[in-house]
């Protein structure tokens, strides 16, 4: 049986990258939690799915990955 903290960790791991994600203007509009491997039997958490993105979002990533980086 899954631990039911897991589904809240995810969630709430979801929610603040969601939340992060769109203090740099982006959002990811299939960002959720991987539904395979939550309802997967094994203990481990579930997955978070970043999802597809256009070119235009990928670009808006690879600039705030770098402002990170160069903090």
């Amino acid at each position: 049986m899954p631990d039911p903290t897991h589904h809240r960790d995810a969630h709430d791991c979801t929610e603040q990258l969601r939340a992060a994600l769109a203090a740099h203007g982006i959002t990811l509009p299939s960002l959720g939690i991987d539904l395979p491997s939550f309802a997967g039997r094994h203990h481990s958490p579930p997955l978070i799915a970043l999802g597809n993105c256009n070119l235009l979002t990928a670009r808006a990533l690879i600039v705030a990955l770098r402002k990170g980086v160069a903090r």
